[in-house]
């Protein structure tokens, strides 16, 4: 089983893509190579794999977190099952999973949400997508200091409060703060709960 990321910049005409499109590059190029693995297209929409089902979910939080820090957000799907044809690039590569993420991506809009999975499992998919809705009314909403704890949270698992402090340029109170603020202990509940059910999924 693998999973596909499938998105697009909400506002992006907000900001010259400059502005973003480097980072977001630099955050694609950590998970995966450009084009088979990850490829920006239509000038900000992109697509990318993640090869460990389970990380995907931390995967759409960090790109939400990234792009949260420049004012911006993003609308994703992520799509699980299987991967039948591998092409050059990944957007001629194809499988349920791809189908699943694509087809989702077009309802997106119209559930107003802006992160959604397609597992082919109705269940799983109906409680994650329900949880993943009520993160939403607070992730949504970071702000660019709770996003950029967020971000360096994800990319920084082993840091004391202390060094994430140092990182960061504030004191340990603070880091606490923007923790909470940020609400991510929840983030990384759901995150828990969302690794344990994608394992138990069979394709």
């Amino acid at each position: 089983m693998t999973s596909i990321i499938t998105g697009d910049i909400v506002n992006s005409r907000k900001l010259p893509s400059k502005i973003w499109i480097d980072g977001l590059k630099e955050l694609l190029n950590t998970k995966g190579k450009n084009p088979s693995e990850w490829e920006i297209y239509r000038g900000d929409e992109f697509q990318m794999e993640i090869i460990n089902p389970e990380e995907a979910l931390l995967t759409a939080f960090q790109i939400k977190a990234y792009l949260k820090t420049l004012k911006l957000d993003a609308r994703m799907s992520i799509g699980f099952g299987d991967k039948t044809y591998t092409a050059a690039t990944i957007s001629e590569s194809n499988g349920t999973a791809f189908v699943r993420s694509g087809e989702l991506f077009e309802t997106l809009k119209k559930q107003k949400t802006t992160l959604a999975i397609n597992s082919g499992n109705s269940d799983l998919d109906t409680e994650m997508n329900l949880m993943l809705r009520l993160g939403l009314t607070f992730m949504d909403n970071w702000l660019v200091q709770s996003a950029e704890f967020v971000l360096a949270s994800i990319e920084n698992k082993s840091l004391s409060q202390e060094e994430m402090g140092v990182r960061l340029g504030i004191n340990q109170a603070a880091v606490s703060r923007r923790r909470k603020r940020a609400q991510f202990d929840l983030v990384l509940e759901l995150d828990n709960h969302f690794r344990k059910k994608i394992k138990n999924l069979s394709v």
